[in-house]
């Protein structure tokens, strides 16, 4: 009997290590970090996706058509206010202008011709004159016929007549002239637009024509775009975009960088779309970045307001488990899931409800087991 009670107490003894060294050793232990929730400030954002555009987008181009020259621009390339663009060939519009100032020049040579006419006739009028009023006496005296007398007369008025229709010749000239003078304007305020001008400071964002090409009447030569109406066009959720406000701060980041940029809102769009029901939203850039690329994808974050003394926890931490949003809480080495309400996330920080300030959080580590419900794990 003591035989056998020895062989119990022995496989009691084994069946005792066994099971220690299965819990203890054998079943492998899940070990995870955890961190405790904080209590602070964290902004509220909204975020979203837009395209850089711009307030206004000049096009240059030229009013009359015809063969471009001087026309070297590209895009990308800056380009200032009053700076020649290109040229365009204006034809025999100098010709022109050098005909009509000729023209002046033969209009003042024959008004001259006629002002020395002229004089001349004054001077033969004054002595037709003369000769006119004595033989008017010697008419009253009847000393002389009236046929002779009518001579005389005759002689007077046509050389009157000859003066007044050289003084109407020579006005008639001046007004030439001054015609001539509104026409040289016309053309040369007419070669002015061959000329093509920049009216803004800028960059040239596209190129539409080329050098030598001949263009019709009312072409765009290049598109420019001032960096100061730069901004990013964001389509923002209806639900999401009422809190957003004209010069609420934001951050743009730009498809082509990983450099986030500042800037702010400055303009809401009080139309919505009615298919995507999505509001636009206008960020300006604070210092805009050069070069800049019109059309290019952005991604936008707008800070609201402040939440203040809200719980914070790592965003990491969060995690969707059975169609909710929340944390893995640790008690007593065993895990059960929280959910709870985001309030914010901002960086790698989220503000939440409905987990307490003592509450011990695990950060899931998707190399190690899934946490479940009432799993026993370890601290790291």
């Amino acid at each position: 009997m003591k035989k056998y009670l020895k062989y119990l107490i022995g496989i009691a003894v084994v069946l005792v290590i066994g099971f220690v060294f299965y819990k203890k050793v054998y079943i492998p232990k899940h070990t995870f970090e955890t961190v405790m929730p904080t209590k602070g400030n964290i902004p509220v954002e909204i975020n979203g996706n837009g395209n850089v555009g711009a307030k206004n987008i000049y096009k240059i181009g030229a009013l009359y058509g015809g063969k471009v020259y001087d026309f070297n621009l590209q895009a990308g390339d800056e380009v200032k206010k009053g700076e020649v663009v290109a040229k365009i060939d204006s034809v025999d519009l100098v010709n022109q202008i050098n005909a009509q100032k000729a023209l002046i020049e033969k209009l003042k040579e024959d008004i001259k011709a006629l002002q020395n006419e002229k004089k001349s006739a004054e001077v033969n009028y004054k002595y037709q004159l003369d000769v006119f009023k004595k033989n008017a006496k010697l008419y009253k005296l009847h000393s002389i016929s009236n046929l002779e007398f009518e001579k005389y007369k005759t002689a007077k008025d046509t050389v009157k007549i000859k003066i007044s229709t050289l003084e109407n010749n020579i006005k008639a000239l001046n007004k030439q002239i001054a015609q001539t003078k509104e026409n040289i304007k016309g053309l040369e305020k007419r070669l002015k637009f061959y000329t093509i001008i920049s009216p803004v400071s800028g960059y040239v964002t596209k190129k539409i024509a080329v050098n030598h090409q001949i263009l019709p009447p009312n072409s765009t030569l290049v598109e420019v775009v001032n960096p100061k109406d730069v901004w990013v066009k964001t389509y923002i959720d209806t639900r999401i975009s009422g809190n957003v406000k004209i010069g609420d701060k934001a951050q743009i980041k730009l498809r082509s960088s990983n450099k986030k940029y500042e800037g702010r809102v400055v303009d809401i769009n009080p139309m919505n779309n009615p298919i995507t029901y999505e509001r636009e939203i206008d960020i300006k850039f604070n210092k805009v970045p050069i070069p800049f690329y019109m059309e290019e994808q952005a991604r936008v974050w707008i800070k609201t307001k402040n939440l203040k003394n809200v719980i914070k926890i790592p965003a990491k931490a969060i995690v969707f488990h059975n169609e909710k949003e929340g944390v893995w809480i640790v008690k007593n080495n065993k895990v059960s899931f929280k959910p709870i309400k985001i309030l914010s996330r901002y960086k790698n920080e989220a503000g939440v409800r409905g987990i307490n300030i003592d509450d011990k959080i695990v950060i899931p580590n998707p190399k190690k087991a899934p946490l479940k419900n009432g799993m026993k794990i370890y601290n790291d």
